[in-house]
């Protein structure tokens, strides 16, 4: 529960964000989290408190993992710890944390502060594993026509958006607002969402699933670079083909050039490729960037390579040519006019293109949620907040979100981020000014609570947690919640 004032007409006014909401009995108010129940503002959902259990599917602990005597039990104690989701907020920041819980962990009291904090300033950090090209570095990636965020740098078989943010969320239109309160809350929850982005492609973002490019679902992020390539499985193509080229939009490798192919005494066979010369048998810019192969724009692969010289090429020499993925590849013979001609793929070659494909780890959707907590939800900490920051930078509070571990930046404030799959399900919320609700728990001993200026008055034993509280399953960590 929260405050709230009673207005005419059997209405309450909600003061749980800065909307203040009228709400007639029976009726929940503009973010669907809070009610009026016979006059009394209710939070909707269940407080959510976690536990981890061998039945609910939680890691195995090894026995007299402390290496003392056996006390007699069968099984330890479930492991329970008190999440955020649920609990309601301290708008307009002046009161307590809605749960400040004390519990003893190995003789140590500790205690844990919960809140659901109002996030203005927040975002999501996706990681797409695709070697198809996405659009240009810096463009626009829109929502239902709206502008919610920009495409940022390719990674090592990633492309990186970066989604939301305060300038997104109040800056621009009411509707690009709502729109981008309402994607980041979609993938902050791990659902589905459709982007669209300028000068490139439509792709279906959805933590922990394969990305969706232009209509087709990705199976594989590449092994390596074409350079890479060339150098892990150099030594299964020798003997077997006189030439390999692995075609790539960044960097494109050579077996007879490369220092691998070198050291391997396979002698030079005359091939010319297109695009920039890097260093021995790796090529930069053999193609426009794309959809085909390697991340490129070509369909045919031939299409990167000029005319062989005769003076170090021969009729009958082979060549393979396979993408970063191993989702193409093509074998060659040259004619009697040294022109590279298509035949079918020996079984040996072929299997170092299933080998290829082998090491090419599944291709997934990561989001991170970020968020900036270094601002007024910390009053419900403390009634000195800066001294939680230092806490925190400290390494005296642990930081998490909805139970799951967060990296906090280093440098001021208290900034966040979160792997969305390692939460349960429904974790954030939103409120209608607009901004995203996500969870946020404190935890650090007690003494150290008091130190810091803790609301010592508010603190509650753990075994208090009874009405509307939830327990469920602590999600498996790492890996994808199924």
């Amino acid at each position: 529960m929260t405050d709230a004032t009673v207005a005419g007409g059997d209405k309450i006014r909600c003061d749980a964000c800065p909307v203040m909401c009228y709400i007639k009995p029976g009726a929940a108010g503009a973010c669907d989290r809070y009610a009026n129940h016979n006059g009394e503002l209710v939070r909707v959902d269940p407080h959510i408190v976690l536990e981890q259990t061998v039945s609910h599917g939680g890691r195995l602990v090894p026995f007299q993992a402390g290496g003392g005597d056996w006390d007699g039990k069968i099984v330890l104690e479930p492991n329970v710890f008190v999440t955020a989701i649920g609990a309601g907020t301290t708008y307009p920041d002046y009161k307590p944390a809605p749960f400040i819980v004390s519990s003893e962990i190995d003789g140590v009291d500790m205690v844990t502060v919960v809140t659901e904090g109002i996030f203005s300033y927040c975002g999501v950090k996706v990681k797409i594993d695709t070697d198809r090209y996405l659009g240009p570095e810096t463009a626009t990636v829109r929502a239902q026509g709206e502008a919610i965020g920009h495409l940022t740098t390719s990674e090592y078989g990633s492309q990186m958006l970066s989604l939301g943010g305060v300038h997104h969320l109040t800056g621009g239109s009411k509707k690009e607002g709502r729109v981008t309160c309402d994607a980041l809350m979609d993938l902050s929850n791990c659902k589905p969402v459709e982007l669209t982005i300028d000068g490139g492609a439509t792709v279906v973002v959805q933590a922990g699933y394969p990305p969706i490019v232009n209509g087709v679902a990705e199976e594989r992020m590449r092994v390596g670079c074409g350079s890479a390539t060339i150098g892990m499985f150099a030594k299964q193509w020798h003997g077997k083909v006189d030439e390999v080229v692995v075609v790539d939009d960044h960097i494109t490798g050579v077996l007879s050039e490369h220092q691998a192919g070198k050291l391997l005494d396979i002698p030079d066979t005359g091939i010319k490729m297109k695009g920039r010369r890097s260093t021995p048998g790796r090529y930069f810019q053999v193609a426009d960037p794309g959809t085909g192969w390697g991340g490129t724009n070509i369909s045919d692969p031939l299409s990167v390579l000029g005319p062989f010289n005769p003076k170090e090429a021969r009729p009958g020499l082979t060549m393979l040519m396979v993408s970063t993925t191993g989702e193409h590849a093509a074998y060659y013979e040259l004619d009697e006019a040294l022109r590279p001609i298509e035949k079918q793929m020996p079984p040996d070659l072929r299997f170092s293109v299933e080998r290829i494909q082998e090491n090419c780890e599944p291709a997934l959707c990561t989001v991170l949620f970020m968020g900036g907590a270094g601002g007024s939800l910390r009053a419900g900490v403390t009634d000195n907040p800066v001294r939680l920051t230092r806490s925190v930078k400290d390494a005296l509070t642990r930081v998490t979100s909805g139970g799951a571990p967060v990296y906090v930046w280093p440098g001021g404030g208290i900034t966040f981020m979160v792997d969305v799959t390692q939460m349960p399900a429904g974790a954030f919320g939103y409120v209608p000014t607009p901004a995203l609700v996500a969870p946020i728990e404190f935890t650090l001993r007690l003494s150290d609570y008091a130190a810091l200026g803790g609301h010592m008055d508010h603190v509650r034993p753990l075994a208090s947690l009874r009405d509307n509280t939830e327990l469920r399953p602590m999600p498996y960590i790492p890996g994808r919640r199924t």
